[in-house]
């Protein structure tokens, strides 16, 4: 067979290679913000500093956006399912690890497999589910990707405060365990053999020069976050960052099979739907910054209420995505992303005016509403980006889009922090770096304006999503 297709058995089990795809799509995604509302208990249990407790989740995000790019090409060498497989198995061993809570140095190097295994699933997951799905379903199969991405880079604060209201933090990461094991199962059932290997060398320079570009400045970030940004060490990692980044190119430039084929950057639908990606996955990240300590702190609601209401975002997507997904292949998905954009855009305006003596109701529309506009918008978009490429760089283009996903989440955890903690400061006077006691209208304050910045940042996606289509529609028209 030439292709997955025009394999009658491949076709009779699509849908169970979706949901093995699909589970591990959103395991992998939620450890990148489960682990936020477990630190204060990890820090206390492991007795380290709260700062440093931190790491545990910021080398998780480092190791994977560092990967990416090399195992969207691995894939695409020597077979997106190979690499698939391998990664379901390293990252359950790495939740595993990191269930066992003997030392910050245990858990760290848990952390670090758990972040290989991950970057190996999130660069071939839409590379393989673009190959087995036919044009007239692709847009449902992408749509229940993008579903489970957005579920699980949302929904952690609410899965982490339910299982530590009953048992100890490692279940956090064991919970994995079981269900990566049963994901493994399907996918040994289910799974076919590689028949898309180009098996070109891998540029192993390449990717040693990114993986210090991308660990010197998510370390500039995090470490700006906890110093200041204008101290030395996070302004001396962002210098190496930089020369690093530009070793990169050059080095990119030189080699016949580049880690990143920058001719895939020249398809201006391409490029403009990952940044558009990156801009969303920012904007998300603010509210899943902010709304904890709007709800618990400045609204004085219990962590397990908070988390409840906080469900309505990842329900909504369950409900819309599917929706999504088969209005993108009814209709194509230009018109959507520019809905869900529009959608996204409404919300950020509805939080800026938000106090604490908001009605409940008013939150939970406005969230319902940030829900459906995410539904709506990940879908198409996915299927823009995995559709304007070629197949023989189906890997390179996931890994790319799981990077601007990632990267987007890194700019919304930093700039939001940054944007909310300026905003008190000026408020009450002085320097404030966390929630201040029995004055809530000052975290209101920073709130408005931390989501002001990121409505600036949803207009800005939706007028670059009206510009490419527009150019789109009047290039085809010329030809």
């Amino acid at each position: 067979m030439k292709t997955y297709q025009e394999d009658p058995v491949v076709q009779k089990n699509r849908w169970w290679i979706l949901v093995s795809v699909a589970m591990f799509t959103f395991m992998s995604t939620l450890d990148s913000s489960i682990v936020n509302i477990a630190l204060p208990t990890i820090s206390n249990d492991l007795a380290v500093p709260m700062n440093k407790a931190e790491w545990v989740v910021s080398i998780y995000l480092m190791v994977v956006c560092a990967c990416l790019l090399l195992f969207g090409k691995v894939g695409d060498s020597f077979g997106k399912i190979k690499v698939y497989r391998i990664g379901t198995v390293i990252f359950t061993l790495g939740s595993l690890l990191c269930g066992f809570n003997h030392s910050l140095a245990m858990l760290l190097f848990g952390r670090v497999i758990q972040g290989i295994g991950a970057s190996m699933t999130m660069a071939t997951n839409t590379g393989i589910t673009t190959e087995v799905f036919p044009m007239s379903e692709r847009g449902r199969a992408l749509g229940a990707i993008g579903a489970f991405v957005s579920l699980g880079s949302i929904a952690g604060p609410g899965i982490g405060g339910l299982i530590l209201a009953h048992f100890s933090w490692s279940y956090i990461f064991w919970i994995n365990v079981p269900v990566g094991i049963l994901t493994i199962l399907i996918g040994e059932k289910f799974l076919p053999n590689d028949i898309t290997m180009s098996k070109k060398k891998i540029d192993w320079l390449g990717f040693v020069t990114f993986a210090i570009t991308i660990m010197s400045f998510f370390g500039s970030v995090f470490i700006g976050q906890e110093v200041g940004y204008l101290q030395i060490a996070p302004i001396s990692l962002l210098i190496i960052a930089v020369v690093f980044f530009a070793a990169f190119i050059q080095v990119e430039k030189k080699k016949a099979d580049p880690l990143l084929v920058f001719s895939i950057l020249k398809n201006k639908m391409f490029t403009m739907s990952l940044i558009t990606a990156l801009l969303i996955f920012s904007a998300n990240f603010f509210v899943n910054v902010v709304m904890p300590f709007y709800l618990q702190n400045a609204r004085g609601l219990t962590a397990s209420y908070a988390g409840l209401l906080m469900m309505v975002f990842p329900f909504l997507m369950v409900i819309g995505s599917p929706l999504s997904g088969y209005l993108t292949d009814q209709v194509g998905p230009q018109k959507l992303v520019l809905i869900g954009l529009a959608m996204l855009s409404v919300t950020q305006l509805m939080y800026i005016f938000m106090d604490q003596t908001s009605p409940i109701w008013y939150y939970v529309l406005a969230t319902a509403i940030m829900g459906m506009g995410n539904a709506l918008f990940q879908s198409p978009n996915n299927t823009i980006v995995m559709s304007s490429v070629e197949k023989e760089n189906l890997g390179v283009a996931g890994s790319m889009n799981s990077f601007a996903r990632n990267l987007g989440m890194v700019i919304g955890i930093a700039l939001s922090t940054t944007i909310l903690y300026s905003g008190m400061s000026a408020s009450y006077g002085q320097r404030v770096t966390t929630y201040v006691a029995s004055r809530p209208d000052i975290f209101i304050f920073g709130m408005r304006v931390t989501f002001i910045a990121s409505l600036v940042i949803c207009i800005i996606a939706l007028l670059l999503s009206f510009s490419r289509f527009r150019k789109k529609a009047v290039d085809e028209t010329v030809y």
